[in-house]
């Protein structure tokens, strides 16, 4: 169901897997016959982990247990008994545009080598930073997905298989074409190993890089770098709606952190906007 009606992308269905099955062990008569004192029992065997985990394994249980309820397989749903824990949303971590752009122009040094793992590195922070791309998006660029000349976007097909455009900067274009010339031959823009690079070797080049340009390596992941993006974007006085877009999230709730991450522009906006504000 989740593959096929909700079009789940696989990192997604073997999360799933994960948490159904440690549940499923938990469990003495297995989570498919499990009632509701079973999944209260459930707190006890999860004292030990985060809030978040126990967040995660509640609704992967909640939407196995919808299924077999929809489907006919059970009469009943007793997931109102899973644990519930309170979370408190983190801020993402981010960094300030002038570290960013050391690290960029740290790589732009690099690259000025001509050494091909130098240029890829390059293209790598600049289509990070400059589009907000995920790292397993990234990671996957089909060798001719930039092939086009002044192609201004990509099409990208990410989380949950849904395609969104992806606007790619003029400096981002530039590191690719770049570092086209170097790329082997093959199907990936990125490659590495037998297939294209891994998001752990990725993780791993953008803290070298982060090293290099001297910032905090721990500071520094892909992520961040797409966080920065997002609220780089807002500072500059990007729309909300068009930011969603661009992060490919579902549901604008999950953009709407960025507000509480740039709280000092919108405190300056409400005082330099409003009708009533001192002075106007």
């Amino acid at each position: 169901m989740m593959a096929a009606e909700a079009g789940s992308a696989r990192n997604t269905l073997l999360a799933y897997r994960s948490d159904l099955e440690k549940a499923d062990a938990d469990i003495a008569a297995g989570i498919g016959a499990a009632d509701s004192d079973a999944l209260k029992a459930l707190a006890q065997h999860w004292s030990g982990l985060s809030s978040a985990t126990v967040a995660r394994r509640s609704a992967a249980l909640r939407r196995f247990y919808a299924f077999l309820f929809e489907e006919g397989l059970r009469e009943d749903d007793p997931s109102a008994a899973l644990p519930k824990p309170r979370l408190q949303r983190r801020l993402p971590r981010i960094l300030a545009p002038d570290e960013v752009e050391r690290m960029l122009a740290r790589a732009e040094e690099r690259a000025g080598s001509g050494k091909p793992l130098a240029l890829r590195n390059l293209a790598l922070i600049e289509l990070l930073y400059g589009s907000g791309m995920r790292a397993s998006e990234l990671c996957s660029l089909p060798r001719l997905a930039l092939s086009r000349r002044n192609q201004p976007f990509l099409i990208l097909r990410g989380k949950g298989d849904k395609e969104r455009l992806v606007p790619i900067s003029d400096r981002a274009r530039d590191a690719v074409d770049r570092w086209i010339e170097h790329c082997p031959e093959g199907k990936w823009l990125f490659p590495g190993g037998k297939a294209h690079l891994s998001r752990v070797r990725l993780f791993q080049l953008v803290r070298e890089m982060a090293a290099d340009a001297g910032i905090a390596p721990d500071r520094v992941s892909p992520h961040v770098l797409r966080h920065a993006f997002a609220t780089h974007l807002l500072s500059g006085g990007a729309d909300l709606r068009a930011l969603q877009a661009l992060l490919g999230h579902a549901d604008i709730a999950t953009t709407q952190i960025y507000t509480h991450v740039d709280s000092d522009r919108l405190v300056e906006l409400v005082n330099s906007r409003h009708p009533l504000a001192r002075g106007n």
